[in-house]
């Protein structure tokens, strides 16, 4: 029992942290949109180029990304992975309400460990969007 209220626990809290964290503590990027601000207020004349340099390093690591694709999925293909984790969300869910409510089926305790995981890590990443 002491095992699952580890893992729940660790799946809310966990990924919330993580973020704290990012955020507070780890040194921010420069963003581009910083940068043009800085430039409107200090030299203006800049800012177009700055804006045409930034749309073709944007472009170049587009292609950079892109250049193993070709085409695009086909649509189940695209449905399919979309529908993997909501399925064994639900599914984990289903499995551990029939187990406490309905069955009493004793779950062996890693598969129930490993289902309450997949919930509490879902609900956790809810929580820091």
């Amino acid at each position: 029992m002491m095992l699952d209220a580890i893992t729940s626990l660790g799946g809310l809290i966990i990924p919330p942290v993580f973020d704290f964290i990012k955020k507070k503590f780890l040194k921010k990027d420069d963003t581009a949109e910083a940068t043009l601000s800085t430039l409107a207020t200090t030299s203006p004349a800049t800012m177009p180029a700055y804006v045409e340099a930034n749309a073709k390093l944007l472009d170049s690591e587009i292609n950079f990304f892109n250049r193993d694709v070709i085409g695009v999925p086909s649509a189940w293909i695209t449905d399919l992975r979309a529908a993997i984790r909501p399925t064994f969300i639900i599914l984990a869910m289903v499995i551990i309400l029939v187990d406490l409510l309905i069955i009493k089926v004793d779950l062996p305790e890693g598969i129930r460990l490993f289902f309450e995981a997949i919930i509490s890590s879902w609900f956790g990443s809810r929580l820091t969007q």
